[in-house]
């Protein structure tokens, strides 16, 4: 696929000699989103478009990526307000978020692409193939895309760290250098057991600034408004109305690596969803990260991928 920026699509790619992708510039609505792509050695091979979590950015999908080996080519934006998209003003909200998922898909040329989406990612995974259907075949909820109403009782700041709890708070904090960013994720309980160089390129895309005072790229604002979105009416009931072929994966233990996930079977029927078209799959021993960025995570999530592609599973 080729871009000529004449015709106001994509500026041309810039090609990542580590990782093996390249990065464009797609037009949105206010401005432009950093979209990676990890071409396959065919031009008519699948595509995969992918999206990440509330406080990620596209290389949360990057250990997918290299798993698919390419024969899937993987395309994931930085949504707005998050990477190389933090310039992309407002207003946010997963509407919004779901409107530049449509639009890259349109300016990319992707029809009958595969969207996958984590966390918050599969919400607005959910929420885009419920508005625009015709433009994918199916759909990958990993982790997220099932909500719940929210607890009257809280405010939308007691709300959104109870739902993200210390990613929040790390959106404020400064960090003296890039090894100082790395030893903060390597403590993580849900991410130690799993540091790989795929994880190390992830979270170093996060930080901007300069030395001693690199910050996480993500704008407070943006995840702010994100986090309470994700209770909005038209949001939860997006699971519940779509018509393309779907599937999901559930992480057996929650964000800090405790035993309690996300999910349950419990979970699963006070939502009242329909698991006969949203079949759910169990992901044992992983949790809400290591279910992407983990070895085995990132394995299982690839098998589906491939599957929904109508590709063969990657060798044992």
């Amino acid at each position: 696929m080729t871009f000529d920026e004449s015709t106001g699509g994509p500026h041309l790619p810039v090609t990542h000699q580590v990782g093996g992708y390249e990065e464009l510039k797609v037009p949105v609505t206010g401005g432009e989103l950093a979209v990676l792509r990890w071409p396959a050695a065919r031009q008519d091979a699948p595509v995969v478009l992918a999206l990440h979590g509330i406080t990620a950015n596209a290389l949360s999908w990057g250990r997918v990526a290299h798993l698919l080996a390419g024969r899937v080519t993987l395309v994931a934006p930085d949504l707005r307000g998050r990477a190389a998209s933090a310039a992309v003003p407002g207003p946010y909200g997963i509407p919004a978020h779901a409107e530049d998922v449509a639009a890259l898909a349109r300016e990319l040329g992707l029809e009958g692409a595969v969207l996958a989406g984590h966390s918050m990612g599969a919400f607005v995974a959910a929420l885009t193939a419920v508005r625009h259907p015709g433009r994918f075949a199916s759909v990958l909820l990993v982790d997220g895309g099932v909500g719940f109403p929210a607890p009257t009782e809280l405010s939308p700041d007691e709300l959104i760290t109870a739902v993200i709890g210390p990613a929040m708070r790390r959106l404020s904090m400064t960090f003296p250098d890039r090894d100082s960013y790395r030893a903060f994720w390597q403590a993580h309980p849900a991410f130690g057991a799993d540091w790989s160089p795929w994880a190390d390129d992830y979270v170093q895309r996060d930080l901007v600034g300069r030395e001693p005072e690199l910050r996480s790229s993500c704008l407070i604002d943006a995840v702010r408004v994100d986090g309470v979105g994700l209770f909005g009416p038209e949001v939860l009931a997006a699971v519940h109305g779509l018509t393309l072929p779907t599937a999901m994966l559930w992480a057996e233990r929650g964000l800090l690596d405790e035993p309690q996930g996300l999910y349950d079977e419990q979970r699963f029927v006070a939502a009242g969803l329909d698991r006969a078209r949203v079949p759910t799959h169990l992901v044992p021993g992983t949790n809400h990260y290591s279910l992407l960025v983990g070895e085995e995570g990132a394995r299982v999530v690839t098998r589906h991928l491939l599957a929904a592609a109508g590709l063969p599973a990657e060798p044992a």
